[in-house]
């Protein structure tokens, strides 16, 4: 488990939280449910990342799993499915994957992509 991604140990702390914060289980458990809430839904977000970006690191597609779940269980909840609030949703993904006190996090890049984006 501690090679699903990059820095795991470094980076799982907020992960766990923006897993749980969305009623997913904490870990590899979690990020798998992620993706399958993707899947069913029709797409798979981490394969999307892979033939995208092929040589993209790990946890860059894990990111996007997250995101895109968060995005759906957003929408699900308040019924707002436009594509610039699933962007928005998608970068809270992405900043749970920030390192915490990297440059990333303290700017709120994830958060800034998913702005972005939307």
């Amino acid at each position: 488990m501690a090679t699903l991604f990059e820095d795991y140990a470094g980076r799982i702390p907020q992960v766990n939280k923006a897993l749980k914060e969305y009623g997913f289980a904490e870990g590899e458990e979690g990020l798998q449910a992620a993706r399958k809430l993707c899947q069913d839904k029709g797409f798979d977000p981490y394969m999307v990342c892979q033939e995208t970006q092929q040589i993209c690191f790990e946890d860059a597609k894990w990111a996007y799993v997250l995101g895109s779940a968060i995005a759906i269980k957003e929408a699900e909840k308040t019924g707002d499915k436009t594509a610039s609030t699933a962007a928005a949703n998608i970068g809270k993904g992405l900043q749970a994957f920030c390192l915490p006190g990297s440059v990333a996090d303290d700017r709120k890049v994830g958060l800034g992509h998913g702005n972005l984006g939307a």
